[in-house]
């Protein structure tokens, strides 16, 4: 048999195929790479996911409730946005019934912030009982005893009686009381609210017939007349607290202290102007909210581009709302414009208290920004 020429096919081999990318190159492959796990490992990822969301969920929860409840938020209200020293805004704003309520809330934020360097007390309330009043004072100077802060007070539309009260946190501190133009301020003195009803009562011949282990349990009640026994308990009661209130005025007014008939000029009940009060001696300066809080950088010796004012609001939920409301409805009557009847207020007008206040009605109408 004859050696085949190069190029010629032997007899009985098979055909070559040719490819169009070139002779003797393989034919090309399409290759389909599906996921690792493919859709259960989609419905991994999903589970995993919802888990994450779960635990998140659960350590929020799980903190939340060891935080302590309506623990204040802090927002910022003005001078440098991105300071980290601070000038906190401590707000009393409304009758004050209760000093370990919000107000106390916000001594315990500032007590617990080492950034803040000053404090503006901002009043706006017709005072309260003596108690509360007392209580919220307290703990203001034992603030700023223990942390050595500055203090200066922001007078709103009213800063009477308990308000009056518990401004004189500010002590001997230089020009650190500022009174709005409009500010009504004053009121020093004390309150036992009394009413007789025993001639209405007559007409429609009700008759007090309670039971007592002594003559004078019932002495403030509103059913009968006020013997003369009862009057004098009373009015030392009323007695000694007034001059609790004028001992607090002389701390914080120091020129009362040193002339005391001053100080008894103007404590008198009576409620006074802010020209007025600054003509009295029982503010520093007439200015608003801005003037104090630039007042209050100047005592901490901090320039306002470095330094952040903040104040604190309450923490609100849509559960917190919904039970809120709930709450509003099942104790009191709602009046419209966020103010309704205090139904616990209206028993509690049965028990005689002492109070710091300035008002021409009983503390029967409570505002719900004020609670």
């Amino acid at each position: 048999m004859a050696n085949d020429a190069p190029g010629d096919i032997p007899s009985g081999a098979p055909a070559p195929t040719f490819s169009r990318s070139g002779a003797g190159s393989p034919p090309p492959q399409i290759i389909i790479q599906q996921s690792m796990f493919g859709w259960m490992g989609k419905a991994l990822l999903a589970l995993v996911g919802i888990l994450v969301l779960v635990i998140v969920g659960l350590v929020s929860s799980y903190h939340s409730y060891f935080n302590e409840p309506g623990r204040p938020q802090e927002k910022y209200h003005s001078l440098a946005r991105h300071a980290s020293q601070k000038i906190a805004i401590i707000d009393v704003e409304g009758a004050i019934m209760e000093g370990d309520g919000f107000v106390k809330r916000q001594i315990d934020a500032v007590k617990e912030d080492k950034n803040v360097v000053a404090i503006v007390l901002r009043v706006n309330s017709p005072g309260g009982t003596v108690t509360g009043s007392d209580y919220i004072y307290h703990h203001l100077r034992e603030l700023i005893d223990e942390r050595k802060l500055p203090l200066v007070v922001s007078m709103g539309s009213l800063c009477a009686s308990g308000g009056y009260y518990v401004a004189m946190a500010v002590g001997d501190q230089t020009d650190a009381i500022y009174a709005e133009p409009t500010t009504w301020t004053g009121s020093i003195g004390v309150v036992i609210p009394h009413y007789d009803l025993s001639g209405l009562l007559g007409r429609w011949n009700v008759k007090d017939d309670s039971l007592t282990s002594g003559p004078l349990k019932t002495m403030g009640c509103p059913t009968k007349p006020m013997s003369e026994e009862d009057r004098k308990v009373l009015q030392a009661l009323v007695d000694e607290s007034f001059a609790g209130f004028k001992e607090i005025v002389m701390s914080g007014r120091p020129k009362f202290k040193a002339d005391p008939p001053t100080l008894d000029a103007v404590a008198t009940g009576q409620i006074f102007t802010a020209k007025q009060a600054l003509d009295r001696g029982l503010v520093d300066k007439i200015g608003f909210l801005e003037e104090a809080i630039n007042r209050a950088a100047e005592l901490a010796n901090v320039s306002t581009e470095e330094v952040r004012c903040v104040k604190y609001e309450k923490p609100t939920t849509f559960v917190s709302e919904l039970l809120g409301a709930r709450a509003a409805s099942a104790g009191g009557y709602t009046l419209g414009s966020g103010y309704s009847i205090d139904t616990a207020a209206l028993l509690d007008l049965a028990a005689p208290r002492a109070y710091y206040l300035w008002t021409m009605l009983p503390a029967i109408l409570s505002s719900n920004r004020a609670e």
